[in-house]
């Protein structure tokens, strides 16, 4: 007679933990094992500290520039320009992006000054907007902004157009009205794909701003990348790299705790 093992039943805590359990060892493991190699190409290699600093002494020249306010001020101001940028873009593009999923003439009339407006590199458009707008922090702004603006608009696009015609459809039966409609079918089944454009928009952000200080800047990490190049300060070139690593992460993680939370309460 054949017999049949025994089912575990799983509880949803120990499922939950088991989802986040890699994700939340992952990234300690893959800093860890970055250090491990970064040390040995220093020890290996050879090169001076002005051309390949160790860890430590980035470690060491990180605490310096944060004690002293140095980082802080420039973070600051890279955050600021970021998230202006990002804030400016995600308003114009929900509206624009709503806007042509709706009406498709208008998309494809405009489709190809999008495609043809991102061909154009980013690093060539900021002199002239620097040059239109000078070298404070509006530039910076619009910088971010046009670097950010497309992702966003494209998953807005696409996420309204993803949702069934035929709750549409059900909803205007039922007497919804255009409000009615985005509130309560649109908004909530677009989240999902409208937060993978957030989370990209967010990550370019910040590129957008320091291209920005790159070009005419003064404060910010990418004016302090080209402070400390110009001193051949090469371990607070990696703390200005690493801060910026750190400021994408961080928002990026945000960003997803926010989707979880609105997906969420909609759902709920």
């Amino acid at each position: 007679m054949q017999q049949t093992l025994p089912v575990t039943r799983v509880s949803p805590r120990v499922r939950s933990l088991r989802r986040f359990e890699w994700p939340a060892l992952g990234l300690p493991v893959t800093l860890m094992l970055l250090l491990v190699f970064w040390q040995a190409g220093v020890t290996l290699s050879g090169y001076p500290a002005f051309i390949l600093p160790s860890p430590t002494l980035v470690a060491g020249r990180f605490w310096q520039a944060l004690s002293s306010g140095l980082l802080w001020q420039h973070t600051f101001a890279t955050l600021s320009a970021a998230l202006g940028g990002f804030t400016l873009a995600l308003i114009i593009a929900l509206i624009l992006g709503y806007t042509l999923a709706h009406i498709r003439w208008l998309e494809q009339a405009l489709a190809p000054v999008l495609a043809a407006s991102q061909a154009i590199p980013v690093v060539a458009v900021a002199p002239l907007i620097i040059l239109w707008f000078g070298a404070g922090l509006t530039s910076k702004v619009l910088v971010a902004a046009l670097i950010t603006f497309l992702p966003i608009l494209i998953n807005t696009v696409v996420a309204i157009r993803s949702i069934p015609r035929e709750l549409i459809e059900m909803a205007y039966i039922s007497g919804a009205n255009r409000w009615q409609l985005l509130r309560y079918v649109e908004a909530p089944l677009a989240l999902p794909v409208l937060f993978g454009g957030v989370r990209t928009g967010l990550a370019l952000a910040t590129t957008g701003a320091v291209v920005g200080e790159f070009v005419a800047g003064r404060v910010g990490l990418g004016a302090l990348i080209n402070i400390a190049r110009g001193l051949f300060d090469t371990p607070l070139i990696f703390v200005a790299l690493a801060t910026l690593a750190l400021i994408t992460l961080t928002l990026y993680v945000l960003a997803g705790l926010l989707e979880r939370l609105l997906v969420r309460w909609e759902a709920s």
